[in-house]
């Protein structure tokens, strides 16, 4: 018997031995090679409408194009308000700014489901109000994604410089692979 090397599409090397047929395999590869192993499904990618967070995306679209995975786009908005003591707020005015911040979420999010649907991925979107690390742990129970992937910003005291503070806040708590890009500001 000699042993020879394996790449498979990823650039992992599996270490094999050759028998009588050259075409013998193990069981896993076999089925990778078949695409019948799956990694990822579902990759959750909350994104805060900036070009920062947006450097993520050639790396989803790669991992959900060679592995068939579903993508859930979800943007998050956390509520602002904060009285002072004699504050009143105009709540008409609140209703306004909160349905044109959806609006804009809603087309923001529309156009990056058109890009990666124009590759074959097959996305959702999905919108919420509320503590934005506890609704990215909540929608990736609820939906059932393997894989959460977000940028960090990295801004904040010193150790969130290193993941930023929604990151850290996920990176702590979170129960399933995650993907972190820090991204670096132009200038």
């Amino acid at each position: 018997m000699r042993r020879f090397l394996i790449k498979n599409e990823l650039g992992i090397v599996h270490y094999e031995k050759e028998n009588h047929s050259n075409r013998k395999l193990n069981a896993y590869h076999y089925a990778f090679m078949k695409k019948e192993v799956t990694m990822y499904q579902t990759i959750l990618l909350p994104l805060d409408g900036s070009k920062q967070a947006e450097v993520i995306l050639p790396h989803v679209m790669e991992i959900a194009r060679r592995f068939g995975a579903k993508v859930i786009f979800l943007r998050i908005f956390e509520e602002p308000i904060m009285l002072g003591l004699d504050e009143v707020i105009d709540i008409s005015k609140y209703q306004q700014e909160r349905d044109r911040g959806i609006k804009e979420a809603e087309s923001y999010l529309a156009d990056l489901e058109r890009e990666f649907e124009a590759k074959n991925i097959k996305t959702k979107k999905i919108i919420f109000n509320g503590s934005v690390v506890q609704s990215i742990l909540n929608t990736a129970e609820r939906e059932g994604a393997d894989l959460i992937a977000m940028t960090s910003h990295g801004q904040g005291n010193l150790y969130r410089t290193f993941y930023g503070s929604v990151a850290a806040g996920v990176l702590h708590r979170v129960d399933r692979p995650l993907l972190i890009n820090r991204s670096r500001k132009a200038g």
